[in-house]
């Protein structure tokens, strides 16, 4: 397919659910029942899809895992108005640019806790699928109820519950560049107790032939206790390490034998909840996350003297108190407050000819009031608002504020509407500095503030669905990183501005019992005028910023076919998008050139036979396939870095029910 022709082509998708949406209520069986979907992201609270405000999407662990993805990454990238980039192979540094913002711009959670580094940066690179229920995606700003970083998005990660008798779960694969994976899940439920467990490893030889290979584990566990209709209790544990070799350096020049970085991570999270009356809820959400990330590149030779080891570690404490009141049938009230505290280590040091090293500790404590209304008004209208007000320790007091409105105009026409601002405190780097870099104690929080409208419209008793919807968004006061410093000034500054708009289409469509098909295009638009910063080149421009495509799409069929087979496949389209050449860089200003990366087309599919159903007690095995980059394209996320072509994994799963 001409990847020229897609922009026209995916909105067109949209057109023909409309001409296909009639003749499905005679196809659809009539014992197939749509539920309501739910979130809980969004609000804090389980809450109907439809009342939502903003745009939500939700990814279910168990259909990602029967088309064989294992990396939350590869998830995300069929999210509207999301732009995943990876430098390079598996294991390559990853971020999410979401709706044209920084990729430190969405605050990721798991199970409640965020597993940002404070600032917001987060690589996803080694983030795992395993024994995940679902991941809810909400797009906009939600500092209201998160804090710092929520400035264009929230990303919550749900831990797997047991249901029903003990089941036992394990499979393998292997394939392309030297994969091999292997993971395992044990889970029960009943109706007071419910628990799961889960491991994964992941190891590949890498798309280079020196110096590539790439390791990752990770292990959860998940305890729910439900000791009466009036409590509950959830504790979740998840962790993660990996070990990722490269051999270039930052402009993807070959350049070494042995670097490496390393990153490990664990996150816990404690939650208890008790309905004091019929009007009144309390919850107690404790969080915990230690990361240790490690860079290291020792001497090639005995010739060679220069090397460099890196440490950063960074630990964040959090307790947050919560009451839901309620009002009347549809009218709740959450009054909240959170106390966190932050700590940040880094220790670098260089040998041979640059031989030096320093050691930066610090830490930060952040407190916080919210409170949030939802309002059911009648007659399919909804109402929601928020405020919030963060008194950081080192850059002082913020406040934050979102309203929304969602209208049932028709049966079948839903309206909705957002506006809100956001704020993301400064990193511990652009506070502090470390290695070659002067931090600034002086630096306030980037703001943003952004609005957006949306319309859905169903078709054929909601057997087909149509939405689109208009986001703006306006950034300022951002960090920016500059050469131009002089000696001992900060190297870090407030000093950019940008604006990100666009559209975002989506049509959902069942063609028969089991399976979904969708469709999703984004339209983004976006400038900035910064002289020598990272989102753009070239005084007195407002040219795009760096790494995020003007036009984006996917179509993804996935589901049940038949009795035996699962699975799905999903076409990714990425319009073309500018980087930066560090290679051909300006030798005074340091400046690099703005270059423009083609657009590529990428067909992922993957599924589950049952060679074996699993019966009562007899154990099932189902045979697994997924393959990535099914056309081999040849392309860069980022510039010299190249993406892996056709990757092709089989193995198998064995299941057992080890009864109740």
């Amino acid at each position: 397919m001409n990847a020229f022709c897609l922009p026209r082509v995916l909105p067109l998708t949209f057109g023909c659910a409309i001409l296909v949406a009639s003749p499905l209520r005679a196809q659809q069986p009539k014992d197939t029942i749509r539920l309501r979907e739910i979130v809980v992201t969004a609000t804090r609270l389980p809450t109907p899809t439809e009342q939502v405000p903003n745009g939500v999407t939700v990814l279910r662990g168990e259909e990602l895992r029967a088309r064989g993805v294992s990396l939350v990454l590869d998830a995300l990238r069929e999210t509207p108005g999301a732009a995943v980039v990876q430098s390079g192979s598996f294991g390559g540094q990853t971020s999410l640019f979401l709706r044209g913002g920084e990729s430190n711009y969405v605050r990721v959670l798991v199970d409640g806790v965020p597993i940002n580094e404070p600032g917001g940066r987060i690589d996803l690179a080694g983030l795992s699928a395993e024994n995940v229920e679902r991941i809810e995606i909400v797009r906009g700003p939600a500092s209201v109820l998160y804090g710092s970083d929520a400035m264009t998005g929230v990303i919550q990660i749900f831990t797997r519950r047991g249901a029903g008798g003990a089941v036992l779960s394990t499979g393998t694969r292997a394939g392309s560049y030297g994969t091999r994976a292997i993971e395992a899940s044990l889970s029960a439920g009943s109706g007071r107790v419910a628990w799961s467990l889960g491991a994964s490893q992941f190891a590949s030889s890498g798309v280079d032939t020196t110096n590539n290979a790439y390791r990752n584990r990770a292990a959860s566990a998940l305890l729910r206790l439900t000791p009466d209709s009036r409590t509950d209790a959830q504790i979740t544990i998840r962790h993660h390490d990996g070990v990722y070799h490269f051999p270039t350096d930052f402009a993807g020049f070959p350049s070494d034998s042995n670097q490496f970085t390393g990153s490990r991570a664990t996150t816990v999270s404690a939650e208890v909840g008790r309905s004091l009356t019929t009007r009144l809820e309390a919850r107690l959400l404790l969080g915990w996350q230690d990361q240790r990330d490690t860079a290291q590149n020792s001497p090639d030779s005995p010739a060679e003297t220069d090397g460099y080891g890196n440490l950063t570690s960074f630990r964040r404490r959090s307790a947050d108190l919560r009451a839901n009141v309620r009002l009347g049938p549809a009218f709740v009230v959450t009054a909240g407050a959170v106390l966190e505290e932050q700590f940040f280590h880094n220790a670098i040091g260089f040998t041979g000819s640059f031989a030096s090293g320093d050691t930066v500790d610090v830490s930060r404590t952040n407190r916080a009031a919210y409170a949030q209304l939802l309002a059911g008004l009648g007659d399919g209208v909804s109402l929601t608002g928020g405020v919030r007000f963060d008194d950081n320790q080192k850059f002082g007091s913020f406040g934050t504020a979102r309203a929304g409105l969602t209208v049932r105009a028709t049966p079948t026409t839903r309206l909705r509407g957002s506006a809100g601002t956001a704020f993301k405190e400064p990193t511990f780097f652009q506070s502090y500095g470390g290695g070659f870099s002067t931090g600034n104690p002086n630096l306030v929080p980037e703001q943003a503030r952004s609005f957006e409208l949306g319309v859905e419209q169903s078709f054929a008793g909601e057997l087909a669905t149509v939405g689109a919807a208009y986001f703006d968004q306006h950034f300022r006061d951002v960090i920016q990183y500059t050469f131009a410093a002089s000696p001992g000034a900060p190297n870090y500054r407030n000093i950019a501005g940008a604006n990100a708009r666009g559209v975002e289409l989506e049509a959902r469509l069942h063609p028969f019992r089991a399976a979904t098909l969708t469709a999703r295009y984004t339209y983004l638009h976006t400038d900035s005028g910064v002289d020598g910063s990272t989102l753009a080149v070239g005084l007195g421009q407002r040219p795009r910023l760096l790494r995020r495509p003007t036009h984006a799409g996917s179509v993804t069929l996935d589901g049940r076919f038949g009795a035996r087979l699962r699975g799905g496949a999903t076409l990714l389209f990425v319009g073309t998008r500018d980087d930066l050449d560090f290679r051909n860089a300006d030798p005074v200003t340091f400046v690099p050139r703005r270059v423009e990366l083609p657009a590529h087309v990428r067909v992922d599919a993957g599924g589950e036979f049952d060679a074996v159903p699993a019966r009562g007690a007899r154990p099932g095995l189902a045979l697994t396939f997924r393959v990535e980059n099914l056309l081999d394209a040849r392309y860069e996320e980022v510039l010299y870095f190249r993406a892996p072509g056709w990757v092709a994994l089989v193995g198998g799963r064995l299941s057992v029910g080890l009864g109740r």
